[in-house]
């Protein structure tokens, strides 16, 4: 299984716009893919509801996990997103 950490760059965090954007860009890899704060739950990637849940604000430290062909390569597409701040663009 391939891990990545992440630190949330978006003003807003996980919400809104740029959990809409994740959750898209998620659903495309077409494998599961799971994030987590420090110490919570591995929570659905690709579910609105799971990044709302999930807390996650500006400068919060995530981890990506993932498993199957182009795992690697799938989350370090997704960390490189989830380091860009989404509410600037």
């Amino acid at each position: 299984m391939a891990e990545r950490q992440a630190t949330i760059a978006s003003s807003s965090g996980l919400h809104a716009r740029p959990a809409k954007l994740f959750v898209q860009a998620v659903q495309e890899k077409k494998i599961p893919v799971t994030i987590a704060v420090d110490g919570g739950a591995d929570l659905n990637a690709g579910s609105i509801l799971s990044l709302m849940g999930l807390g996650a604000a500006h400068g919060t430290v995530v981890t990506l996990k993932a498993d199957g062909e182009g795992a690697d390569q799938a989350l370090d597409e997704l960390v490189t997103l989830l380091e860009t701040d989404l509410d600037a663009e």
